[in-house]
This record gives C-alpha cells, structure tokens and sequence, in this order.
C-alpha cells in the first residue's frame, strides 16, 4: 500500500490531550493496514510522518508507562 495521495482520504483523529487551545498537537489516522500516519494538526496540509504500527504501538506503550503528573496538576 502506498501512502501518497491518501492523506485526503484518512479519517484524522486528534490527540485526546490536546486542548482547544491550539498547543503542540498530533492528529492520527488509524485504520490504515501496517502503519500510522502522524500529522501536525496546525498545518493540517503539511507532511505527514509515516510509522510502523508495531513501532507506534511501542512508542504509545512507553508514554503511558511514564510516571507523569496527571493533566490537571500541571497547569
């Protein structure tokens, strides 16, 4: 499967973390068989980064082992 010309046909789904605010935030499109195309939700025509779906399952995993303070205690 390629990836080009696709982009405009992935169904995107913003980061439950990112805020109304307009902060850093990523945008997903999952779905897509072997991979997870990753974009910057700012710059929504912008290049999208393109992973393996083991090594984005891996990445997911190590953020939500991180002991980090829970989202409202950081404000």
């Amino acid at each position: 499967m390629q990836w080009k010309g696709m982009s405009a046909m992935a169904m995107w789904r913003k980061s439950s973390y990112s805020g109304n605010d307009a902060g850093n935030c990523i945008e997903i499109a999952p779905g897509i068989p072997d991979f997870v195309p990753v974009r910057d939700s700012k710059c929504p025509q912008g290049p999208a980064l393109i992973f393996p779906t083991a090594a984005w399952a891996a990445f997911v995993a190590c953020l939500a082992a991180l002991p980090i303070a829970p989202r409202a205690a950081q404000r």
